[in-house]
């Protein structure tokens, strides 16, 4: 046990696996080294060997069993799309432990991406009623409350609890959650500065572990892209259905509304925000630019094929699989190469509303970019230097598609769309709010209303704090 810890500490994923399997084939009964298998076979992406060593720790007598049903929940959530299992898993954690705040945590989570609004508000409750303190329930509670039902009482229960708090990252979940009630609430300055903080404060909380945003380095970057040698090598294989879709562009630039529109229609299937190009990118193709040089048909048919399984995994039946992961626009070059067919669909929206709505959401710090307004108005300059030279090189395969238009008119729109992709138009715009599929995006409540205008035009409530945004975007307009 104390080497495979000694390995797992070291980083040597599949030694720890090996020498934890070699402990539970001599003692099955270590509930323990059953967990930490199940754990690595969950970071090596081995699914069903991770759910089956979970369940032979809970046959052992592991401590705190809710822990392992709450892993299993993840697991079927997050990478299997199995939600009714998900659901299952962790309604037995909250069996044996009814105040296990995780587990509550995520099953309101899931009734999120369900639409389920009054169950998710009420497991938000029930947590705030055994923590009143747990600032991240209060957040999500205050993120489900509706337009026209928003309660003074609620800001001002958020703004005491930002003045008590004492971890940044509680201080940034509140501060986005007291944005958002002021903005609905037409106080935009207020909203503004409660915006502005939260995200000192989301900065601050990976102070010291998330690499700050370089601009000299993302602007190297995107030359690079542009300036790489097309190397000759691409996939092979013929591509079967289901075949892929990819919606690029900013965060927050539509691209949720554009695939649930899109799933409405016959054939295509809702993949999400696919994780499979970037994580290749900044695994196996690291270094980048020297991997795509070395990369050859046969090399390049396995990892289509892979990528492939994935698409299966969220339908097998369908024709097209939309994969809506925003910021694969960098690696468009690497796509084709992969897909030479692939149809790309890149979403856009007016530069101010799409800069300011990325401001006002809680990203994940990764995406260092995302917390200061003038390093949102760089990044969006480089994407569309970059979004231009994809459009010289592949033309005829990325159709630009206008949220604002569609808001407009959104019939028009989707049948150009439709004729992209060779589609059939199937006689009315689809509706997104009756379908019962999850969607798991921070645009989950707003994807699931009819069609509104309220979100295009956005930025003109907060013209004095664009100012300085607005003058290093005037070109882009």
């Amino acid at each position: 046990m104390r080497a495979a810890m000694q390995l797992h500490r070291r980083n040597q994923l599949p030694q720890a696996i090996t020498a934890y399997r070699a402990v539970v084939a001599r003692w099955p009964k270590i509930a323990g080294a059953w967990y930490n298998l199940g754990f690595l076979q969950r970071q090596t992406r081995d699914f069903q060997e991770a759910l089956v060593s979970y369940k032979r720790a809970l046959a052992a007598g592991i401590v705190r069993p809710e822990e392992v049903h709450l892993n299993r929940a993840v697991i079927y959530s997050d990478f299997l799309r199995d939600h009714e299992a998900a659901a299952a898993e962790l309604q037995q954690a909250l069996t044996l432990n009814p105040g296990y705040i995780p587990a509550l945590l995520n099953l309101a989570n899931l009734y999120e991406d369900f639409g389920k609004r009054p169950e998710a508000g009420s497991l938000y409750a029930r947590i705030l009623a055994l923590d009143p303190h747990a600032c991240e329930a209060l957040a999500r509670f205050a993120n489900v409350q509706p337009l026209g039902s928003i309660d003074a009482a609620l800001i001002v229960r958020l703004e005491n609890a930002l003045l008590a708090a004492t971890q940044t990252s509680d201080r940034a979940s509140l501060g986005f959650a007291l944005g958002r009630l002021l903005d609905l609430t037409g106080q935009y300055h207020r909203a503004f500065a409660a915006y502005a903080a939260a995200n000192r404060a989301s900065l601050a909380s990976v102070e010291g572990v998330v690499k700050p945003y370089d601009r000299a380095e993302q602007h190297a970057f995107v030359d690079r892209l542009m300036s790489a040698e097309a190397p000759a090598a691409k996939a092979l294989a013929s591509m079967v259905p289901p075949r892929p879709v990819f919606i690029v562009g900013m965060f927050r630039s539509g691209s949720t509304l554009t695939e649930q529109l899109l799933a409405g229609i016959p054939g295509v299937a809702a993949g999400g925000e696919i994780d499979f190009v970037p994580r290749l990118v900044s695994t196996e193709l690291r270094p980048y630019f020297e991997s795509l040089i070395a990369l050859t048909p046969e090399r390049l048919d396995a990892l289509a094929a892979r990528y492939h399984d994935e698409l299966v995994r969220v339908s097998a039946s369908a024709h097209f699989v939309t994969d809506k992961r925003p910021d694969n626009f960098l690696y468009i070059g690497l796509i084709k190469r992969l897909f030479p067919d692939a149809k790309i669909i890149h979403t856009t929206r007016n530069p101010l509303d799409n800069c300011l709505s990325i401001f006002f959401l809680h990203l994940d710090q990764q995406m260092s970019y995302a917390m200061k307004l003038a390093d949102i108005g760089h990044y969006y300059r480089e994407y569309r230097r970059l979004m231009a030279f994809w459009k010289k090189e592949f033309a005829s395969d990325i159709y630009d598609f206008d949220y604002d238009a569609l808001i407009r008119a959104p019939e028009a729109q989707l049948r150009g769309l439709c004729g992209f992709l060779g589609l059939e138009w199937p006689g009315q715009v689809p509706l997104v709010a009756t379908r019962g599929a999850a969607i798991r995006t921070a645009s989950v409540w707003q994807v699931r209303q009819p069609l509104y205008c309220s979100s295009s035009g956005r930025a003109r409530h907060y013209a004095g704090e664009l100012n300085e945004l607005r003058d290093s975007l005037a070109d882009l307009q």
